[in-house]
């Protein structure tokens, strides 16, 4: 009998496959109040692809928020409506002009930022509507939002990360060890038969749809495609 495939292990949940979370700095969000706050540190966050800045508002609180670029250690942020247009700055959308690069936007107002927090990231607003704004993500998505979920102004820091080379596979290992993630890592066609269902050979012509209802150790591939092969658009031409 072999051994549990690869999925199996996975979604056993062992500390194998759990990323290391005790190593963050904690949550990123908006505060839900207009004031202003002053940086106070710039650090890096092993949870995050994008460095953290820590603030200091006027009632004393300090919270994390994602870095901007260009924000240095002593400048100060708003967070409010009637904010300036500048980086770091918190603003609803429906006060944020067309083209401004933003981040951290809100799904439903005052949740704290859900959308656009990956290092060098940022979408901005497109139109004002009567009934909410249209913003274009990163993924060059088109959403409709509610005019009072706010973002923050400006791209987040850190843009170029994945520039670099790894170089080694140390560093790979390191990287990939933060996020929870198993390296290195082998193509199922390369296993042997008893670890996956493509192992032992390439196995040309089998299909890889499988049944919803089919065992968990045979469920790799698509699984319960409503179709299978490549769709062909419709009133194509070679004109």
């Amino acid at each position: 009998m072999g051994s549990p495939i690869r999925q199996q292990r996975r979604g056993k949940g062992s500390s194998t496959w759990q990323a290391k979370t005790h190593r963050g700095k904690g949550d990123v969000e908006h505060k839900n109040a207009e004031t202003t706050g002053t940086v106070v540190d710039i650090v890096h966050d092993p949870a995050r692809t994008a460095p953290v800045a820590a603030v200091e508002f006027e009632d004393g609180d300090v919270r994390n928020i994602l870095a901007p670029e260009n924000l240095h250690v002593g400048d100060e942020i708003e967070v409010g409506i009637s904010a300036p247009i500048e980086e770091g700055n918190v603003l609803p959308l429906g006060e944020i002009p067309e083209g401004v690069p933003i981040h951290n936007i809100e799904l439903q107002p005052n949740d704290g930022g859900k959308l656009v927090r990956s290092s060098g990231t940022y979408a901005f607003v497109v139109t004002h509507e009567k009934d909410g704004v249209r913003i274009r993500l990163p993924s060059k998505e088109f959403k409709k939002m509610d005019a009072n979920c706010r973002a923050t102004v400006g791209k987040v820091a850190g843009g170029g990360r994945k520039d670099k080379p790894f170089v080694k596979a140390g560093n790979k290992s390191k990287a990939m060890k933060a996020r929870g993630k198993k390296y290195p890592t082998v193509s199922a066609v390369a296993m042997n038969a008893v670890d996956h269902p493509f192992g032992g050979s390439a196995k040309p012509g089998q299909p890889k749809t499988v049944s919803r209802h089919a065992s968990p150790g045979s469920k790799v591939g698509s699984i319960s495609a409503r179709r299978t092969g490549n769709k062909k658009s419709s009133g194509d031409s070679d004109e």
